[in-house]
Parts: C-alpha cells; sequence; structure tokens
C-alpha cells in the first residue's frame, strides 16, 4: 500500500512515516498541500491513503483534500490538526475525509484508523458479491461492473455520511445484512457496536423482550434484569433484518424510537435514551402490508428516506462471471484446490440459471463442483442437474457469447424470423422442462412467465411435461 504523508512538521512527517514502515508500507512526504496535490495529480499509481495536516502553508489540508478527492476519489484520507475544531472535522469529513485525528498524534491510534478504513472498503467490496460470508484480503479492489450494483456502491457511501435510518430492500441472499455493515463501518459510528437482529427468528411474545431488555419480575420466567438489543447497539448501529414479520404493536414501538429516541424496558417505568442508527431490511412488499393495515405507513416513511434496493442476481447476469472467479479462488484456499476456471459449456449454463437463492445459492453450486470435479477446469457435468440441463447435452460446445443459451443460427440456412423465433420458443421450453423435471409450477416461476401462459405455450407446441420428468 502507498501512503502520502503531509505536514510542514519535519518531526511528524518521520514519526508518522516510522510508524507506518514498521507494517512495510510504502510512504511518500510532502511539505505541504500544494505538493501533496502536485504529488497525488502526477502519480503513475493512485495513492491509498493520504495521512494530512490542516494548517499549512500555501495549501490548507482542507482545501488539498477537495483537490485530491477530484482526482483521486477512491484514496482514503485521515486529517490531523493541533487544534480541537469541530467545524475542520465537519468541513473534512463533508469533502471525504474518512477521519479526523488530534495532535499530538499516537502511532497505535493511525494504525486503527487505518484498520477500520480497510476493514470499511471491504466490506463494501463485499456488498458488490451480495455475499455476507465471503471475506476479502485486506485492500481487494470492488468488483461488480453491474450499472445496478454501481449504484447500491454510491448510495452506501452517501448515507455512511448521514445520520438518516435506512430500509434496505432485496430478495434473500442478495446481502442486505452485508450492506448495512458496509454502512456502519463507513460513518463516524464505525467504533461502536454493530448489533443484527432477526425479526422473524424470535417469537412474537419475546420480541420486545429482546429488543429493549425487561426488569426482574416483569413476566413469568423473568428471574433476572436483562439488557435489550438496543442497549448493546448503544453508540453504534441496530439492523432489525426481516422487519416486515414484527407485529403492529411492535411496530408502534419502533416508531417511538425512531421519533423520540427513547425506550422502555418491559416491567419498567424508566425511559432509556436510544444513541443507535436504525438500519432495516426486508424482502416482504410493505407497500402492500400497508394496504391492509399489516404496515404502519408512518413507520415506513420513517424508516424509507434514502431506500436501498438490492438487484437480485438474475437482473445483474454480467456479473457471474466475476463472482465465480471470485469463489473460485475462495474455494481453492479452503479445499486446497487449483481449479483454473470455468469451461465455455458450464460458463454458459451459469449465465442461463435464474438463481433464486442469489448469490448464496451461486456459492453453493460453485462448492459442490468443487467437489465433483476432478480436473482443474469446472465443466458443465459438475453442475447440479437442473443446471446442466440448460445446454446441450450432446457434447457441443455453447456459443462463445451464449447469453441466451440457444445457437439459432448455426445449422439455419433459411433465416426467416417467425420460424426462427417459434424454434427458439420451443427450444427454450423443452430446456427449461429439463431443468425443473417437468414441473410446471417452478418452470413458471423460474422462466418468469405466468402458469397460464406457460400451459398456453406447450400446448402450441405440442410438449407434454410429463415426458420430462426424471425417473
Amino acid at each position: 500500500m502507498r501512503f502520502l504523508v503531509v505536514d510542514d512538521d519535519e518531526t511528524l512527517r518521520m514519526t508518522v512515516r516510522s510508524t507506518l514502515e514498521t507494517r512495510g508500507y510504502a510512504v511518500v512526504e510532502a511539505e505541504d498541500g500544494e505538493e501533496a496535490v502536485k504529488k497525488v495529480m502526477g502519480s503513475s499509481a493512485p495513492f491509498d491513503f493520504v495521512i494530512m495536516d490542516v494548517n499549512m502553508p500555501k495549501l490548507s489540508g482542507i482545501d488539498a483534500l477537495e483537490k485530491i478527492k477530484e482526482v483521486s476519489p477512491s484514496t482514503f484520507c485521515l486529517i490531523l490538526t493541533a487544534y480541537s475544531n469541530l467545524q475542520d472535522a465537519v468541513a473534512a469529513i463533508k469533502l471525504g475525509a474518512f477521519d479526523y485525528l488530534e495532535k499530538p498524534i499516537d502511532g497505535e491510534k493511525i494504525l486503527m484508523v487505518i484498520d477500520s478504513a480497510l476493514e470499511a472498503n471491504s466490506l463494501i467490496a463485499q456488498a458488490s458479491f451480495s455475499a455476507p460470508q465471503l471475506e476479502f484480503d485486506h485492500g481487494r479492489k470492488i468488483v461488480g461492473s453491474s450499472t445496478q450494483i454501481q449504484k447500491v456502491f454510491e448510495i452506501i457511501h452517501r448515507l455512511a455520511k448521514v445520520e438518516t435510518s435506512v430500509l434496505i430492500r432485496g430478495e434473500s441472499g442478495t446481502g442486505k445484512e452485508l450492506v448495512a455493515r458496509a454502512i456502519h463501518f463507513n460513518s463516524h459510528r464505525m467504533k461502536g457496536p454493530f448489533v443484527a437482529v432477526n425479526c422473524a427468528a424470535i417469537p412474537e411474545n419475546l420480541i420486545e423482550s429482546e429488543l429493549f431488555g425487561h426488569e426482574k419480575g416483569a413476566f413469568t420466567g423473568a428471574d433476572r434484569r436483562k439488557l435489550g438489543k438496543f442497549q448493546f447497539a448503544e453508540g453504534g448501529t441496530i439492523f432489525l433484518d426481516e422487519i416486515g414479520d414484527i407485529s403492529p404493536q411492535m411496530q408502534v414501538k419502533l416508531l417511538r424510537v425512531l421519533q423520540e429516541r427513547v425506550f422502555s424496558p418491559v416491567g419498567s417505568n424508566q425511559e432509556v435514551k436510544a444513541d443507535v442508527r436504525i438500519v432495516a431490511a426486508t424482502n416482504r412488499p410493505l407497500e402492500k402490508m400497508i394496504e391492509t393495515d399489516a404496515f404502519r405507513a408512518d413507520l415506513f416513511y420513517r424508516l424509507n428516506v434514502m431506500p436501498i434496493m438490492l438487484p437480485p442476481l438474475r437482473d445483474r447476469r454480467e456479473d457471474v462471471g466475476y463472482l465465480t472467479e471470485f469463489m473460485i479462488q475462495k474455494f481453492n484456499k479452503l479445499h486446497n484446490r487449483i481449479i483454473r476456471g470455468v469451461d465455455k459449456r458450464a460458463s454458459a449454463a451459469l449465465r442461463l440459471y435464474g438463481w433464486p437463492g442469489n448469490i448464496r445459492e451461486l456459492e453453493n453450486v460453485i462448492e459442490h463442483a468443487f467437489i465433483i470435479e476432478s480436473s482443474d477446469l469446472i465443466k458443465v457435468e459438475s453442475l447440479p442437474d437442473h443446471i446442466q440441463a440448460l445446454v446441450d447435452r450432446k457434447g457441443n460446445d455453447a456459443p462463445e457469447n451464449a447469453n441466451d443459451g440457444i445457437d439459432l443460427l448455426g445449422n439455419v440456412s433459411d433465416l426467416n424470423y417467425p420460424a426462427l423465433k417459434e424454434k427458439f420458443e420451443k427450444e427454450f421450453l423443452i430446456r427449461a422442462l429439463k431443468a425443473f423435471d417437468g414441473r410446471v409450477n417452478q418452470t413458471a416461476e423460474h422462466t418468469q412467465m405466468t402458469k397460464v401462459t406457460l400451459l398456453r405455450k406447450l400446448e402450441k407446441y405440442g410438449i407434454d411435461p410429463k415426458d420430462y420428468h426424471r425417473h
């Protein structure tokens, strides 16, 4: 990693440099803001970190920060000052500084901030994979080229700089908790706790006690005082997953916390202040639930100030290759293998599949292939049967750009559009039925057709789903 240390005090520069070099970091120095900007602009590769004083000749640290962020927005900036000046701190954070430290500088504190920045960067990198269980090495670059996931990155960065509550929407397996962690570890609450709660996993009669705690004797079995998740999250962030599953009564209590920043433990008349940021998530249709009074509109609007919508994998298929490559690297280390990649037919099958389980399902499929595959290349035969069925089983390679998995023009001399369209539709339906063992409901769901439309097309082409049941 490359660091730029900027201060007009040579002794301080040497102290910081010495601290960084103990970890093997490469360090460049500049004695004022003007020189720092020149070195950033003239560098062949971006600096990973800039550690910079506020009060310097020629160009202040705040002005230099603004110019550096214009040239190199991905560079982490740590601002130093000899004065406890809240205005400078606010200005630095608004301009994109990662953190702010007062002099005299402690080497251990600098290293702690660097570690926090690397952790934050790692979490955002993982968000591009939407896989909470995946871990990145420090400094790994963000991947995921789809427009949808890039929008998610942008919103994460914006939400990290404010205190507003957040609502994360998305299907199961799209990485909602990971995004919540990324927001937390990029915010000024990063040094506080991150507490995750799965609301759907807690019985309705216990959820109030779980969130807010209870006093001794508050109910049968309450033989001692218990702190709730909100108390454990004090000064940090609480992540309420599956918030659409909580009862209307609990929704009222959460609304009070959001509005008044206080709550009362079960069995207590005392109010407890809540210095906690709430990040909620759900895969349920809250707007429809509001229409039936299953979810409170006022709570929804409190949470939905700046929502994050995580795309399902089927809507970001261009990232399947990146994800697969990453998972191969992960399982090579885990299973002590040397798998080089995926062959063309297997790659086409992975792109064709609808991924109802999103990234978690893709990870399971790749690990399944690692167990089955004996060569150094994942072949279609090592994928689960229902994914194998999406490509030609006759040994023919998939087309180089087989986004639809069917080479319509390969052996067709008559380029008649209506005929080709019917050929494609019939072959697509047959392959889809094979993939889902002739089950009409699953085939309709994964091909994103209504059951009525699917049955009508099967009747049109004389296709009997029973012919594709595996015995």
